[in-house]
């Protein structure tokens, strides 16, 4: 227990050391390649970041666990939006770019539902998952070129080129080399902080799905909570919201497409997923729709708000998986009163959103 104790420990100190590299060196070398730190947070940081889970999932479908591989995913996702970008909100106010309303939160709730029907049959195959790399790779291309075109409309090319502070790690090399040793951080720190938490989880008696959903989708979430909150605390805001996104998208296309083409036979998806943690995951992608169009800031009120929304659904995980007598009662409270508040409040965003005249996606 004590050799648990000190992997869980190193891991969640090589986190933070890797996500401070990764997010120095990122943000660095997004100047110097002529491409806009929003899409460094969308793509190289949160590939890096994604890559634990990656690891993880394929490795879980090799062993014969495919209920980690799904669960790490569809966990990891509803872990990244409720608690990543609402503890980011409660430290400092997150001001949403205007490309992530207009562009990747509606990419990212697209992956989401794509994933939906295609194992509404309960199965995820080998061609669904070829299928999922290949719009990886194509939304990667698209926004890569996209910001680069845009920069070079603007005259800012150039200029992003250079840089004028003359600090130590202004040199390409220095910014490579600083998000090879972060990656390598991160991929470690993971592993680490991973093996111990299954183990302590194995000790309770608890199932490879809920495994999959809370322990093992938090410990390879620490990166992007390590890396979003670095992010946050250095004002690199863009980074901050577009690994989030980006990670939830990667996650979809890349995670599950990965482990699905290395399974012989697909995936298979457990009947509890396809009956509530693929909804949570889903409704927690709609969600930032309102919160995204209607205030292009993520304050402190609605980063708490998606903390508590979390505590509940790994509250009801728990209740579930003890089969405890408190369920029922539970389950009641929160469709009878927590739910339907959380409509009305959004249904209130949208009216007072389109009645007010600052109100609308185009704000940044």
């Amino acid at each position: 227990m004590l050799t648990n104790v000190l992997f869980f420990l190193l891991g969640l100190g090589a986190l933070v050391a890797g996500a401070e590299a990764l997010v120095r060196g990122a943000s660095r070398i997004a100047m110097s390649l002529g491409i806009s730190p929003l899409v460094v947070g969308l793509t190289i940081v949160a590939i890096g970041t994604s890559s634990p889970e990656i690891a993880v999932s394929v490795g879980a479908v090799l062993s014969g666990t495919t209920d980690i591989a799904v669960g790490n995913v569809v966990g990891s996702n509803i872990f990244n939006v409720l608690v990543v970008l609402g503890l980011c909100a409660v430290i400092t106010p997150m001001v949403v770019h205007s490309q992530v309303i207009r562009q990747e939160v509606p990419i990212m709730i697209g992956a989401s539902v794509v994933l939906a029907l295609m194992v509404f049959d309960g199965r995820l195959g080998r061609f669904e998952s070829l299928l999922l790399l290949v719009m990886l790779v194509a939304y990667l291309v698209f926004v890569v070129l996209q910001s680069r075109a845009e920069l070079a409309g603007t005259g800012d090319a150039g200029a992003a080129a250079a840089d004028p502070s003359g600090r130590w790690d202004g040199h390409w090399s220095v910014q490579v080399v600083l998000i090879a040793v972060g990656l390598a951080l991160l991929v470690i720190g993971s592993e680490w902080l991973v093996s111990a938490a299954v183990a302590f989880a194995r000790a309770l008696g608890v199932s490879d799905l809920i495994v999959g959903l809370t322990i093992i989708a938090v410990g390879t979430s620490m990166p992007e909570v390590a890396t979003s909150v670095t992010a946050a605390v250095r004002g690199e805001r863009d980074i901050a919201v577009g690994n989030v996104v980006g990670s939830s998208t990667l996650n979809i296309l890349g995670c599950l497409g990965l482990a699905g083409v290395v399974s012989p036979g697909g995936l298979g998806i457990a009947q509890a997923v396809l009956n509530f943690d693929l909804w949570v995951m889903l409704a927690v992608a709609f969600a930032c729709l309102p919160v995204f169009i209607l205030r292009s800031e993520i304050g402190r009120r609605r980063g708490l708000m998606f903390l508590a929304f979390y505590v509940a659904y790994v509250a009801y995980l728990i209740l579930g998986a003890r089969e405890h007598a408190v369920l029922d009662e539970f389950s009641a409270v929160m469709l009878s009163f927590v739910l339907p508040i959380t409509v009305v409040t959004l249904v209130a965003m949208v009216i007072r959103g389109q009645g007010a005249p600052d109100g609308g996606a185009g704000r940044e």
